[in-house]
């Protein structure tokens, strides 16, 4: 069986050398531009080439994430950017665009490409479709259950990448214009401002249901628990999520996850609640196995704060004037970080600490000590431990560790005879031999140790010798500082041996599409039955609850954006990869985030005959697609523009209605009073925006052949 790979998140340098020192197979980072983490500290162009090199010399592979969508305009620098990447030998990229991966896939066949998860692929078809077009791995959505991913597994001969630990979003990936919409910082473009992790109220007929608050925010995926299940699916990469996350916290969940994937394969025990209570210490907001291991749907949110928790550290038993007393459930010291949870929390660094009037510096699980606090603090309350500082403290020792890279080495020293020097890493051997000849000593004759110790002091270099052969005659003089040269020009070569990739050739780009009339279209999409359809209409897009109802010659079948299985239809709208697979001349929803040309001569070329663009997009963005099309294909493309209506900002498998035993409509209201829907889907859940589209723009005049019309739901 081949070894599961662990990929490591590195949002900066130092967590990259981390996850690194930690043991992590692969990392996964971003440059300042297209990455979908751009509040992360990210790499300018010296610091991308500076960890590459860094990673290849300890074996350690570097995927680039790629994966925001792109617009028009930045398609130039965006391109640019690819060859700069594929300059310094980046492993693979990770992308969301279409039509840039098509790109990409047509000038650089053999460069490695990573679907991202903000492609949204959650099945069997979704997967066959992006092997077909010669993606190497897709990283499943991580709403994908296991039993799910071991049918693609057996199904398909691609790589499955998944997510195993981390932060998850409530919604699926790529899907999700919440953020976008309130505050025009868009997920798709790296950009989200968390608005899963507000506090909101959930109304039923206008009454509050719901007790705690935070009701979009997840718990963290936790699957230590799992470890044989994960590795035994098939899965080729378990996926570390965190690349906002400071180095220590990469470095212990690496850490942890490296053991236990050891564990498995060497047949040793390992511990999960162990290690999870470390991971506990450091960040949480809970954990959940997540709907990869079938979580409870009711197990899935943490409800009660968005933010770390923490670890249990006992309740308040005595307030006095500037303290307060606690008997302590866990070990605590002088730089820790507490909370104390009451009407209004208190959080602090303890800096003064009193066990039996005494400062003490630690106190231990059972003691009653006394903390100070300038904050009102009540009797009962519940405090939690949200920062270790000695477990921060050993995780910065370990990271400055420098991991060493075991080498093997063999020098021969024969009078008369220029110097042999062999080094080799397990895979690769270098040879190389002295200018000079060894000569007679007259004086000093050379010895083994002195030879062993010049050899073998590698100083800063990643390296560290298991074996060092020496065989030399007695008797012989060779220049110390020439044994020297000849080690560090050793060094030197295996380091370019480590460090030799093939380039990747380009070629020219190209791609064959249909010329499109240029017309003007009025479509309706219709979600309630409506029995005098007005004759301008030239589409009517419907759901499948009154795909039968409505009988008008006119209709197509608007396919919901998650699917489990798929039948025989003649027209159809599409929401994901899966049916551009099964379906041929279908339309394309707005969903598939098309935001340039390339993107749309890349679904036509699939026979897609009308292509719905982004929500996102401006009038100026739309014109750009146009113009851009007219001038690279000298052809009409064939599109459409959303101009009215209700907008979906956000699906989650996660179910309102089941988790608060509700049937009819329900809404989140936010702190600034707006009200955001929430229908219930046959297997997800929609969130749509407080406000409707109402765009007055004349899209005909840009070239635009459809615009849509979204009926009140």
């Amino acid at each position: 069986m081949k070894k599961i790979e662990l990929l490591s998140p590195a949002g900066t340098m130092e967590s990259l050398k981390a996850a690194i020192h930690a043991g992590c197979d692969a990392v996964y980072l971003a440059g300042k531009f297209f990455g979908a983490r751009s509040y992360a500290g990210n790499f300018d162009n010296d610091e991308l080439k500076e960890a590459v090199t860094y990673a290849h010399l300890y074996g350690v592979k570097v995927y680039v994430t790629v994966n925001t969508i792109v617009y028009e305009r930045e398609v130039k620098a965006f391109l640019k950017y690819i060859d700069f990447l594929v300059s310094i030998h980046v492993d693979a990229l990770i992308i969301q665009d279409l039509g840039m991966m098509d790109f990409i896939r047509k000038i650089y066949p053999d460069l490695e490409l990573h679907a991202s998860t903000q492609m949204n692929v959650h099945n069997l078809e979704g997967v066959q479709f992006l092997e077909k077009i010669g993606v190497k791995r897709v990283v499943l959505a991580r709403e994908t259950n296991i039993e799910t991913i071991k049918k693609i597994k057996k199904n398909t001969n691609i790589e499955l990448e998944v997510f195993g630990h981390g932060a998850l979003c409530i919604s699926y990936s790529g899907n999700c214009y919440m953020s976008y919409f309130i505050g025009g910082r868009s997920g798709n473009r790296g950009t989200c401002a968390q608005c899963c992790r507000q506090d909101y109220d959930l109304l039923d007929n206008n009454k509050i249901i719901n007790k705690n608050k935070y009701i979009l925010s997840t718990k963290d995926l936790n699957t230590l628990y799992h470890i044989s299940e994960f590795i035994e699916s098939g899965i080729d990469s378990l996926k570390i999520e965190g690349r906002m996350k400071r180095p220590e916290y990469v470095y212990l969940v690496t850490s942890i996850y490296r053991k236990a994937i050891d564990s498995y394969y060497n047949h040793q025990k390992f511990s999960p609640l162990e290690e999870t209570k470390k991971l506990q210490k450091l960040f949480s907001r809970d954990f959940t196995k997540g709907f990869l291991f079938n979580e409870e749907n009711k197990d899935f949110i943490s409800s009660f704060r968005p933010n770390h928790k923490g670890t249990y550290l006992g309740k308040v038993i005595k307030v006095n004037k500037n303290s307060f007393d606690i008997k302590l459930e866990d070990d605590l010291s002088i730089k820790d970080g507490i909370r104390i949870i009451q009407n209004e929390d208190v959080g602090f660094t303890i800096t003064k600490m009193v066990k039996k009037e005494n400062k003490v510096q630690k106190a231990y699980k059972g003691d009653i000590v006394t903390l100070y606090s300038k904050e009102q603090v009540t009797k009962d309350a519940k405090v939690y431990k949200t920062t270790d500082s000695i477990q921060i403290e050993e995780m910065k020792e370990k990271i400055n560790q420098k991991k060493r890279i075991s080498i093997s080495g063999k020098i021969i020293l024969k009078r008369n005879e220029k110097v042999m020097l062999e080094i080799s890493d397990g895979k690769r051997v270098i040879q190389l031999q002295s200018n000079k000849k060894v000569e007679l000593s007259k004086n000093h004759p050379l010895t083994k140790d002195i030879v062993y110790d010049k050899i073998n002091s590698l100083g800063n270099t990643i390296y560290e010798f298991k074996e060092l052969k020496i065989d030399m005659d007695n008797q012989i003089f060779f220049s110390l500082s020439d044994l020297k040269e000849l080690r560090r020009k050793g060094i030197d070569l295996l380091n370019q041996k480590r460090l030799e990739r093939k380039n990747v050739e380009k070629k020219d780009y190209f791609i064959d599409v249909k010329d499109y009339p240029q017309e003007k279209n009025y479509n309706l999409y219709l979600s309630t039955v409506k029995h005098n359809l007005d004759e301008k209409f030239n589409t009517i897009y419907v759901e499948n609850d009154i795909y039968n109802i409505i009988k008008d010659q006119r209709k197509v079948k608007r396919l919901p954006r998650i699917m489990d299985e798929y039948r025989k239809e003649d027209k159809v709208l599409v929401s994901e990869l899966g049916s551009l697979l099964k379906y041929k001349h279908c339309y394309t929803d707005f969903d598939l985030n098309v935001t340039n040309s390339y993107t749309v001569a890349f679904l036509h070329s699939l026979g897609v005959d009308r292509i719905t663009l982004s929500y996102e997009l401006k009038s100026k963005d739309v014109e750009d697609i146009i113009n851009a099309y007219h001038e690279r294909y000298h052809k009409h493309p064939n599109v459409e523009v959303i101009v009215q209506g209700k907008i979906e900002a956000m699906i989650t498998k996660y179910d309102f209605f089941e988790d608060y035993n509700v049937k009819d409509k329900i809404y989140l209201k936010d702190k600034y009073q707006n009200k955001f829907e929430i229908k219930k889907e046959k297997n997800y859940n929609i969130i749509y925006h407080y406000k409707r589209i109402n765009d007055q723009t004349d899209y005909f005049n840009l070239g635009v052949n459809n615009i849509r019309i979204e009926e009140e739901i």
